[in-house]
């Protein structure tokens, strides 16, 4: 990794692009254009309010509102902005079609993954056991401390794991270990599903973290595109 953007590992198809950015990328998205060979004018990002809604990416280029985009069109990046939650990249080698999910503890409550890989199914005709997924840094669940009622909406949407934890009379969730049950819950292959390492939480240096500064605006992003 440089100090602009993280590759995920499970992706190194010269058909697509995918990366996530670190906090100095985010912030100098100039030079992260120039460091992923696109131009960031023409990275659709769209208006995030922590929903279920999956949009899908066609002729029309205005912002909606959706917590995941699913597109098929090449040269065409799509990004989501987080900085804590859970930032996923999909990607179907056999379709051509890639997408992005900000899932957050309400997103993961939702279900948004599971819903997004549907519609690699069922709009796209995706076999879950093709599709990629890469899950970037976002907070760990030594880090995430969460009420009762965070914990118990997660899980209705997971099902039984580990990923809930208690500690000193405190509950601590891991939303990426979650959103990974989530994922092969649907017939995902284990060995397609990549997990970063670093926790943006513990590596606040590096990365936005919302909970570590208490709410600073700054975000990092999830991109990918096909590439014609």
């Amino acid at each position: 990794m440089n100090d602009l953007l993280l590759f995920p590992e499970n992706i190194s198809d010269p058909k697509v692009m995918a990366f996530f950015s670190t906090k100095k990328g985010s912030e100098e998205t100039h030079l992260l254009g120039i460091a992923a060979g696109i131009d960031w004018n023409n990275v659709y990002t769209p208006i995030q309010k922590h929903t279920n809604i999956v949009h899908i990416l066609d002729s029309a280029r205005t912002p909606i509102i959706a917590d995941a985009v699913v597109t098929n069109h090449f040269d065409l990046p799509i990004a989501i902005r987080t900085a804590d939650c859970v930032q996923v990249v999909l990607f179907d080698p056999k379709r051509s079609v890639v997408g992005v999910v900000h899932a957050g503890w309400r997103g993961s409550a939702q279900g948004i993954l599971k819903k997004t890989l549907a519609v690699f199914m069922e709009r796209f005709s995706s076999n879950p056991s093709d599709i990629l997924v890469s899950i970037g840094p976002s907070i760990c669940g030594t880090c995430y401390e969460v009420g009762p009622e965070v914990a118990d909406a997660v899980s209705k949407s997971t099902g039984a794991g580990d990923y809930v934890s208690k500690r000193e009379n405190s509950i601590y969730v891991d939303l990426r270990a979650a959103n990974r049950l989530q994922a092969l819950s649907l017939g995902v292959i284990k060995d397609n599903v990549w997990i970063a390492e670093e926790c943006t939480f513990c590596s606040a240096d590096k990365y936005h973290s919302y909970r570590r500064t208490k709410g600073a605006p700054g975000r990092q992003h999830a991109v990918i595109m096909l590439r014609s």
